[in-house]
Parts: structure tokens; sequence; C-alpha cells
């Protein structure tokens, strides 16, 4: 017999309890300050690098693979980098749920505001990329104070209803909002009453290689997602590049590129070339602060 828990969402007890356990959890960081979260992070860094591993052949291999010039030695040290890095995101997105816009703003910085708004003033909505890189996580809450254009930021729905339900309430601030990836052609149709900047993060691995853009990147043959260049220049819509940077441990910046103004002029595939190229230097700059543990290139053309 399965237990159900209220009549509205008929969820199974499991599943609900799983979402309480959740809330409590997130309830404990309003209390703890940066520096004992700090502390916390420096602790999962230990158990994840040296006690489980978690997913360092991947990560290995993605730095030997990227950085073939490279010695066994600085792979080594990028990678202890990355871990800590890792621990630090996986303290700040949890701590993202506790905190006002006003915090988030003063820890993550947007220099050139300008850029994005030179657009919104002419009433044209834009597209900004970015990768998975530094912290993307606040780039949606901080942008809605500091920039003209409301911020949309799309996301993956939870299984479980309430979670994604809380989710959808406490991850977004302001004027920002969120929507979800499978109304990803319905939200650019959208009347958000305003111009609106549309977050895409637009490096991670494709679902098809069919519908993939592929590019040189890190040194490898690379399947790149195709949604953010198609919208851009079905609606020819501004494509701006967030280029996010670690200033220090907790504080971040962001510098606003142009990769291109008027998407209908381009030739397919140009605009995703552009930002990649973008990326890549970042990530040659300081590459302890990409995503090296994802599966980046499980796919093959």
């Amino acid at each position: 017999m399965q237990f159900i828990i209220g009549i509205e969402n008929h969820l199974p007890l499991m599943t609900y309890l799983t979402y309480l356990f959740f809330r409590a959890f997130i309830f404990l960081f309003r209390f703890f300050p940066f520096g004992l979260l700090y502390g916390f992070s420096d602790v999962i860094f230990f158990f994840v690098y040296h006690v489980t591993g978690y997913r360092k052949k991947v990560v290995i291999g993605n730095l030997r693979n990227s950085f073939p010039e490279k010695s066994e030695e600085e792979i080594r040290k990028i990678a202890v980098k990355f871990y800590h890095h890792l621990a630090d995101m996986l303290i700040e997105s949890l701590k993202a749920f506790t905190m006002s816009e006003d915090a988030v703003i003063s820890r993550f910085k947007l220099n050139n505001p300008e850029v994005p708004d030179a657009f919104y003033r002419k009433g044209q909505p834009v597209i900004c990329v970015a990768g998975h890189y530094a912290n993307w996580e606040w780039a949606g809450i901080a942008a809605g104070k500091q920039m003209l254009h409301r911020p949309v930021g799309f996301y993956k729905p939870l299984t479980n209803v309430n979670v994604d339900r809380y989710i959808q309430r406490t991850r977004v601030r302001g004027r920002s909002k969120l929507a979800s990836i499978v109304r990803t052609a319905e939200t650019f149709k959208t009347d958000w009453g305003e111009p609106a900047a549309f977050y895409m993060v637009a490096d991670q691995s494709p679902s098809s290689a069919r519908l993939a853009y592929w590019v040189s990147f890190l040194n490898q043959d690379t399947a790149v997602l195709h949604g953010p260049e198609k919208y851009a220049r079905v609606h020819n819509m501004p494509v701006i590049f967030a280029r996010i940077n670690k200033e220090k441990r907790g504080f971040y910046s962001v510098d606003f590129l142009v990769v291109e103004p008027e998407p209908v002029k381009t030739k397919t595939g140009e605009i995703t070339a552009r930002f990649m190229k973008i990326l890549e230097e970042m990530i040659t700059a300081n590459p302890e602060h990409y995503l090296w543990s994802h599966r980046r290139w499980k796919l093959k053309r």
C-alpha cells in the first residue's frame, strides 16, 4: 500500500519526506556565515577528492585531453584546485537559497551593464550565453538590480514537485524569473512586459549529436548545443557572452562581451564558434574554475 500525503499533489511519503529534509537542511544555512561555510567546504574537498575520488578519472582525463602540453604534475595541481572550487560552488549554491538579493549583489558585480543596457534602450531582448565556469548559479539573482533587462534563466525541472516549486520560489529574486527548458520555445515568445535577457548556460554536452554544432574546443572535436544560436537567429536577438570572473573566494564579477548584434546576418554555426572561443580563452587562463567533472566529450561526430 502506498501512503499519500495531501490531496493536492498526491506525493508518495518518501518523496514528501525528502522535500522536508531538504527544507530543513537549507534552513540551517541561514545561520552560518561564509567563514564557517568555507570551513565546511574544506572538509567536503578532503572527502570528495581524497576519500571518494568523485569522478577523478573523468576530471583527470578531461584535463589531459584539453591540455596535452602540460605535465602530470601540472594536471594534478589543476585538479586539486578544481575540487576546492567545486566544494565552494556547492556551498555557495546552497547558501543562495537563504541570501537576499542585495547580499548576492554584494558578492557578484556586473562590471559593464551598459553593454546590454544599450540594447534595452532600443527595446531589444538579448540572449546572454555563459559556460559552466566560476559561479553561474548566482548570475540570475545578481542581475535583477544591476541591469535594465528582466533576467530570465532556464532550468531543468526536478522530479520532486515540492522541491521544484521551492526552487522556483527561492532561486529568483526581484525581477528575475525562471523558465523550464522543456518550454524554451514558448519562453522566447512570452511577453515579459519589458525586454528580457535570456540566460543560457550553453556548453553542456547535447543529448543528440545529430542536432549539435561541432567546434574545435580545448584541442578536441566538441558537440555544442544548437539552442542559443537557433533562437538568436529565429528572433534576431543580440547574443552577449557573460564572462564570469572569480575575484577571490566567494566574490565574482561579470564582463559582458557582444558576440553578435544581428544574428540573422550570420552563417550557421558562426555564433556558436565565437562564444565557445571566448569560453576556451577563459578556461585556458584559469582552468581550475571550469566544471571538469562533467562528461563533456561523450559524443563523437
